[in-house]
């Protein structure tokens, strides 16, 4: 019995670094866009993400694709 994943649903999500704590060690803060399309290219999203990079003042940290995916049987 083969399992085959079925994307349903994606997300982008932004994680900045908004500054240091009291340790000095960093401070995260995270921005996530929805209703991304599932086959959406993960190279347009890179993108996408970059360019609304640009547009914050806190430095871009990672990109993050959140996707959900059904499980069925083939």
């Amino acid at each position: 019995m083969a399992v085959v994943a079925i994307p349903v649903q994606s997300s982008l999500r932004l994680v900045v670094q908004t500054g240091t704590d009291t340790n000095g060690d960093p401070v995260f803060s995270s921005r996530t866009y929805n209703r991304i399309k599932p086959q959406a290219p993960d190279a347009d999203l890179f993108d996408v993400a970059s360019a609304l990079a640009g547009l914050q003042t806190h430095a871009l940290y990672a990109v993050q694709r959140v996707a959900t995916n059904e499980l069925a049987e083939e």
